[in-house]
């Protein structure tokens, strides 16, 4: 079950905004672009084209993990998830899920915030609990503390990666001149009037641990 980022984004986007936009739903091609590369409520912001959008719908497609469907009048397509259908799970926690395709690896304080205009919960311990049934399912994984935070973060396990994600959002070039270290400049060299009081200062430096190592051996010896 490894989706691509563009992938992960789509039906992030689709989970979205059939909850936050429903007159809206289902989305037409260029209404899930542009739900995919907007500013706000994505980690990264990427700029998806058109070609990779099509690309990515058509793999789900296959996977029967969207649907497409004609729009009023027959004149454009518009896209739904079948998410529900592929993995049934209770609506707290496909709202949980979203925000988690839509914005990486989160604490629970942060998707409890974000997680509001899909799915209001009373409280972190519901929201905790959301969680908890989706590491049990295995569609999510608690990952370790970062230093200074007091709380673990969780991550979908549908697919997708930040390495991924950064080179969709050109990012990153991994065969292109971005990949390739930068010349290195060798530092200036020093005139023999700095050279010498380069090297006066290091011996005084010298000089003075000398003297601070010398008066803690006496208070050990004492």
């Amino acid at each position: 079950m490894q989706l691509s980022p563009v992938e992960i984004r789509i039906i992030g986007c689709l989970l979205e905004k059939q909850r936050t936009t429903p007159d809206g739903y289902p989305l037409s091609l260029n209404a899930l672009r542009a739900a995919c590369n907007q500013s706000t409520n994505r980690d990264p912001v990427v700029d998806y084209d058109e070609a990779t959008i099509r690309e990515a719908l058509g793999e789900l497609g296959r996977r029967h993990w969207i649907r497409s469907a004609s729009g009023h009048g027959g004149r454009a397509l518009k896209y739904r998830h079948l998410l529900g259908d592929e993995l049934p799970l209770p609506e707290p926690q496909l709202s949980l899920l979203a925000v988690l395709m839509l914005r990486g690896a989160q604490t629970p304080g942060e998707l409890k915030q974000r997680v509001e205009r899909l799915h209001p919960f009373p409280d972190l311990a519901a929201a905790m609990d959301g969680l908890e049934g989706l590491v049990e399912r295995k569609l999510v994984a608690r990952l370790p503390r970062r230093p200074g935070q007091k709380e673990e973060r969780y991550e979908q396990l549908l697919g997708g990666d930040a390495e991924g994600e950064d080179a969709a959002a050109g990012n990153v070039e991994p065969d292109g001149p971005s990949a390739v270290e930068p010349p290195r400049v060798a530092p200036p060299v020093a005139g023999s009037g700095e050279l010498q009081a380069l090297q006066r200062t290091i011996a005084e430096l010298g000089e003075r641990l000398e003297a601070v190592e010398r008066r803690l051996d006496a208070r050990e010896g004492s």
